[in-house]
C-alpha cells in the first residue's frame, strides 16, 4: 500500500499513468456526489476504468470526470438484488490494471467501514497490484449528522458504536454481541440493518437496554429523497414498516436520538 507522502506516481497528478499496476480505492462518501472528497474527485478525472458501485456518487458520477472518456463498469452489490461476485471484483481490478490502466474502485461510504475494501486491497497485493486507498465519509457518522443528530455528546454519551445488521441476532455467523452493545452506554449506529430491525432491537431490549429508549431512523441520507424519523426501540421496527421504509438506512439508538437543536 501506498503511502500517502509517496508523490512520484500520484493517481491526482493530471496526465499521468502508474508505470506498474496500481488501482486507487476511493470511498465516495454517504450518497450526495458532492460529499466525496477533493482527492477522490482528482483521482476519478484521471482513471482510465472505474469500477462502481449504486452507493454514493455513482448515479451522478458525470458530475465529477467525463465519463464519457471514461470505462465504467457497475459491479453492484443491491441489497436483496443484483449481486456482482467478489471475486469478480478482484478479477476485473487486477485485469485492468494489469493492462497499465489507471483504474479507481469507486465505493460509497468509507471502503473500510463494511465496504469489503480490505478484502479488495489485499486480493491486489496478493495478484502483485498495489493499491491507495482514499477514505471517505461513512455514513454512520455523516448520515445521523446530516439529519441533526449527533453520536456523541458532552454530559450524554463519550462513545458510540457502529454495527452491521445485515445478519440477525443469533444467526449462526453473526459475529455481534448485542446483550454487550446493549449494556456498553454508548450510542449504537446500525447500517443495513433494515431487514433485521425487529430482532435486533428485541435483543438490545433483552439485553438491557429500556423500551423507551430514542431512536432515530434516516432513509437516503444525504439525498434529496431523505427521510427521517423519531422514534424509540420499542417502536422502531413499527416506525420501519409504517413508514415502508427501505435501504440504504441508518438507525441511531440512544439518548442523543432524542435531543433537538
Amino acid at each position: 500500500m501506498l503511502s500517502p507522502t509517496d508523490t512520484a506516481d500520484h493517481p491526482t497528478d493530471a496526465g499521468h499513468h502508474a508505470p506498474h499496476p496500481r488501482v486507487t480505492l476511493i470511498g465516495g462518501g454517504p450518497g450526495a456526489w458532492d460529499l466525496i472528497t477533493v482527492r477522490g474527485m482528482h483521482a476519478l478525472q484521471d482513471a482510465d476504468v472505474i469500477l462502481t458501485d449504486h452507493l454514493g456518487p455513482a448515479p451522478e458520477l458525470h458530475r465529477l470526470c467525463d465519463v464519457d472518456a471514461k470505462q465504467v463498469i457497475d459491479v453492484s452489490k443491491l441489497p436483496y438484488k443484483k449481486q456482482t461476485s467478489q471475486e469478480k471484483i478482484n478479477s476485473l481490478l487486477v485485469e485492468h490494471a494489469r493492462a497499465g490502466r489507471a483504474v479507481v474502485r469507486l465505493k460509497g461510504g468509507d471502503p473500510f467501514v463494511f465496504g469489503r475494501g480490505f478484502e479488495e486491497v489485499q486480493a491486489l497485493s496478493a495478484a502483485g497490484v498495489s493499491c491507495e486507498v482514499i477514505p471517505g465519509v461513512t455514513s454512520a457518522v455523516a448520515v445521523p449528522g446530516l439529519a441533526g443528530v449527533p453520536l456523541s455528546q458532552r454530559g450524554v454519551v463519550h462513545g458510540f458504536t457502529v454495527v452491521s445488521g445485515h445478519l440477525p441476532p443469533g444467526h449462526e455467523r453473526s459475529l455481534v454481541d448485542w446483550r454487550a452493545i446493549a449494556q456498553s452506554g454508548a450510542t449504537i449506529a446500525v447500517i443495513m440493518g433494515v431487514r433485521n430491525a425487529g430482532a435486533i432491537a428485541d435483543a438490545l431490549h433483552e439485553g438491557g437496554l429500556a423500551a423507551d429508549t430514542p431512536a432515530a431512523i434516516i432513509q437516503e441520507g444525504s439525498l434529496a429523497t431523505e427521510r427521517a424519523f423519531r422514534c424509540s426501540l420499542g417502536s422502531l421496527a413499527e416506525t420501519i414498516e409504517r413508514e415502508e421504509i427501505g435501504p440504504p438506512a441508518v438507525y441511531v439508538i440512544g439518548e442523543v436520538a432524542g435531543l433537538r437543536a
